[in-house]
């Protein structure tokens, strides 16, 4: 999920697998597959790299998780408490 922010301030997330499209009118406007629209204060440019972290968090925790170095953040930052990742098994034990 990525992080964004209303134009009231209150901030919420958005699955990035569900946006077809960011667009500046001149707010920014993200558009999700389903037709919602979200009217967003981050720019276009700051909504892409937000995605791009996301993905790239992702492909690299696979990364971590097929060489069996991963290790679940720690209790307290709101993030381990909510995961329910497991690790695939090793190469060796497959």
């Amino acid at each position: 999920m990525i992080r964004v922010t209303r134009l009231n301030g209150e901030r919420f997330a958005l699955n990035p697998d569900l946006i077809e499209r960011v667009e500046a009118h001149p707010d920014t406007v993200v558009f999700l597959v389903d037709g919602t629209k979200y009217v967003v204060r981050e720019s276009v440019d700051e909504v892409l790299l937000e995605i791009r972290e996301y993905r790239a968090g992702i492909l690299a925790t696979s990364y971590e998780m097929d060489r069996g170095e991963y290790r679940a953040a720690p209790a307290g930052d709101g993030v381990a408490e909510m995961s329910s990742v497991v690790p695939f098994p090793s190469r060796e034990e497959r």
